[in-house]
């Protein structure tokens, strides 16, 4: 018995429409993968940048390259290190920001755009919202050295000349820890300092090394080898606690001056949209790195401390460390310059 000819007809255009709907489907779920970040499974596939923010040479290079060496292998592909420093950190960070959110582009910084920077100047070009730390390379504190001519050889020394007479005092840029430990000292003893700017720690080290200025608070892994060789003299540690390499040289709140203390960290940071897995799996190759006993011994020698702070227990320690810079700056009246 055949069916009408109108029956045929309507069964044969729902098969139609079913087929063109799985079709639609089928191209639109295509398009929607197309859209999505990088697959776990596929990261990475190509080379990985890390960005630092300061210049060669500095703690932060040295840093960078060690873990760029190492996350090679654990990453199985090239990992390459790029500097791109000035205004204290601010440029570099502010290019890994406006990059892709695909794990490709790190930013290995100091914590001081996301603390320092901040307090001094509310208005920056970076924001701790638009990034999410992966790691940590380290903590450390900072060093109060002078030039030998200078002819000082205590803070105390150093404070009564710095009430007669202007101060030079070397940082690694505007709103540096540098810049901000001269200012502090200043507030707290009373001297008059002048601030004089370099890009990056490295050339503020050795602005101080050649007498260019007189003073400085300035890293402890730039400051270590020329207080070792005689070419500076350090005064006091400007940080929570004494370096494990000059255990003899007190900090300055054990000198009468707690004020004065800048620990920082270095930090390994992505886009604040990059997925999830991605960032496990480049925080789980960080700290690998940092784990490797050659890794550490390098640290050490530039007195910096492991530290098991990871992703949000950063943002959280950041957080914490701009509220209290926020409270000094206001509590002492600095400005930016």
């Amino acid at each position: 018995m055949m069916r009408p000819i109108g029956t045929r007809q309507s069964e044969h255009t729902r098969r139609r429409l079913l087929t063109y709907g799985l079709l639609a489907a089928c191209v639109l779920s295509t398009a929607a993968l197309a859209h999505l970040p990088a697959a776990a499974a596929d990261f990475p596939d190509r080379t990985v940048k890390i960005v630092v923010n300061f210049p060669p040479g500095g703690p932060l290079d040295i840093i960078a390259r060690l873990l760029a060496a190492r996350m090679t292998v654990t990453l199985k592909q090239s990992v390459a290190v790029e500097n791109v420093s000035g205004a204290a950190g601010n440029i570099g960070a502010a290019q890994v920001a406006r990059a892709a959110p695909d794990g490709y582009t790190v930013l290995l910084t100091l914590d001081t755009p996301f603390t320092l920077t901040p307090a001094l100047n509310p208005t920056g070009s970076v924001n701790a919202a638009d990034f999410r730390p992966v790691g940590l390379g380290g903590t450390t504190g900072s060093i109060l050295a002078v030039h030998p001519s200078l002819g000082v050889d205590s803070l105390q020394a150093l404070i009564a000349k710095g009430r007669s007479q202007m101060l030079t005092f070397s940082t690694a840029g505007n709103g540096s820890p540098g810049h901000f430990g001269a200012l502090m000292l200043a507030d707290a003893a009373g001297i008059k300092v002048n601030p004089i700017h370099y890009r990056g720690n490295a050339p503020a080290v050795l602005s101080l090394v050649s007498g260019e200025v007189q003073a400085g608070v300035l890293g402890a892994g730039g400051l270590l080898p020329q207080i070792k060789a005689g070419k500076v003299k350090a005064l006091a540690v400007a940080g929570s606690s004494r370096s494990s390499l000059l255990p003899d040289l007190p900090t300055a709140a054990e000198l009468g001056h707690s004020g004065l203390q800048l620990d920082f960290m270095f930090v390994a940071m992505v886009p604040a949209a990059t997925p999830d897995t991605v960032v496990e799996i480049l925080q789980k190759s960080i700290a690998d790195a940092v784990a490797q006993s050659d890794y550490q011994e390098r640290m050490q020698s530039l007195d910096i401390v492991r530290s098991p702070l990871a992703g949000p227990a950063i943002t959280a320690r950041m957080a914490e460390m701009r509220t209290r810079y926020a409270a000094i700056v206001k509590q002492t009246g600095m400005r930016n310059e």
